[in-house]
């Protein structure tokens, strides 16, 4: 592959390594037993769920801050980040004994708010502004430059970058101490940091390796920056893979990528639910959805990797246990295990009796019901949810919901509907 100059060098990221060495925990690379069999190869799992703030966020955040010089440094630092770069900034404050003045947006939850407190501390001063990151981000800026501080970017920054890339350096040592040669790696992608310090690393010690960039598929900011030739603005985001939803990627991650990357895949946020509770139920491992969108990735690159060696870069393990109900949903519904209908019902006895015994097989289960008897007329509308045990059933299901009711309204093709009524 031929490489042109970026803004980051693989001795950047060494540089980086010497001054995160007894900061940052070296996870581990592990052997992933079950997703070996099932993707017929070698794939090892780089666990920055582990890292003291769960997520690989800590790497950069440390690194741009521990480079300022100290009158920098004592005047203060800022960031905006409704998530793990706030901890990761909030850590370092701590760590470092500097005063940090952290923005998150009024409807971050107080889980993630609690949390950047607690690594902090007394160092650390909680700024809740705007609705949305964008708002939020303006006021940080505003502060920043109104009090002379430090705004510690999250990606678009090579000190960021650098720091990021630190763990590509420890992929490749354990690789060397296993003896194996890493064919792919898998990483998430949000605004780039984390993939364009991986791709710096491995593009100057691992050339053969292939370097796969992962998105969600309502936020592929990246790939249609590349595709465009220029970086892109996306008008609108679907912000469930919290951690990777980038509306705007950097210019600086933007240049590297672009010359580095081998390949960009965009999942579908549905696919990502299924892999969180998949690697929960067969590996015990809790990742957050930008943290499981590497090993989503397998599916679509399954044919590719038989036989290979293969990194995913679990990027970060910290999810609200209070979204699990809906990973479980949007799982079931990308898996078309679970429907929704709007049908008009009979206002007899024994009608829902009769639905049952027509329409649904002997394992699917009703899992919603609402129904608004009006004396007036002759049939009153449901809403119903069924859930599958097979998707091969489901066929058979449409056929018997359209003939109970040949006008009913399938909600899981009506994105507006879903939202308002379930």
């Amino acid at each position: 592959m031929s490489v042109k100059t970026t803004p980051v060098q693989a001795q950047d990221v060494e540089d980086a390594f010497l001054r995160l060495n007894t900061i940052v925990k070296a996870t581990p690379l592990e052997k992933d037993h079950y997703l070996s069999l099932k993707y017929q190869c070698n794939v090892y799992l780089k666990r920055e769920d582990l890292q003291w703030v769960r997520s690989f966020k800590l790497r950069g955040a440390y690194n741009a801050i521990a480079v300022l010089p100290e009158e920098k440094r004592n005047q203060g630092i800022t960031c905006a980040s409704a998530g793990n770069h706030a901890q990761g900034v909030a850590f370092t404050a701590k760590y470092l004994n500097l005063h940090a003045v952290i923005f998150m947006p009024v409807t971050t939850p107080k889980q993630k708010v609690n949390q950047v407190q607690f690594f902090g501390g007394d160092n650390v001063e909680i700024k809740l502004e705007g609705d949305t990151f964008d708002d939020c981000l303006k006021s940080a800026l505003s502060y920043t430059e109104q009090h002379e501080m430090t705004f510690i970017d999250p990606f678009n920054n090579v000190h960021t970058i650098a720091g990021q890339g630190t763990l590509a350096k420890e992929i490749i040592e354990s690789a060397k101490e296993e003896d194996i040669t890493i064919d792919y790696v898998f990483g998430a992608i949000g605004g780039g940091g984390l993939m364009s310090g991986v791709a710096t690393y491995f593009t100057a010690h691992s050339p053969s390796t292939k370097l796969i960039g992962v998105e969600p598929l309502g936020a592929s900011s990246m790939y249609q920056s590349v595709q465009a030739g220029h970086v892109v603005t996306l008008d609108n985001i679907d912000k469930f893979v919290d951690g990777a939803s980038v509306a705007r990627v950097g210019e600086i991650t933007f240049d590297i990528c672009r010359q580095t990357l081998d390949d960009y895949l965009q999942i579908d946020e549905g696919a990502v639910c299924s892999t969180i509770l998949d690697m929960y139920s067969k590996q015990a491992i809790v990742a957050e959805p930008a943290g499981a969108l590497s090993v989503s990735a397998l599916d679509q690159y399954q044919v590719h990797i038989k036989g290979k060696n293969v990194v995913c870069i679990v990027s970060g393990g910290n999810n609200d246990i209070n979204r699990m109900k809906e990973i479980e949903e949007r799982s079931l519904l990308y898996e078309e295990m679970k429907h929704y209908f709007i049908l008009n019902f009979p206002q007899r006895p024994r009608a829902l009796r009769q639905f049952v015994n027509d329409v649904l097989g002997p394992h699917d289960d009703i899992t919603k019901f609402e129904y608004l008897k009006k004396s007036s007329q002759n049939t009153g509308t449901v809403i119903i949810g069924i859930q599958l045990q097979n998707r091969a059933d489901l066929d058979m299901l449409i056929r018997n919901v359209n003939q109970f009711d040949p006008k009913n309204i399938y909600i899981n093709e009506n994105k507006m509907l879903y939202s308002l009524l379930i």
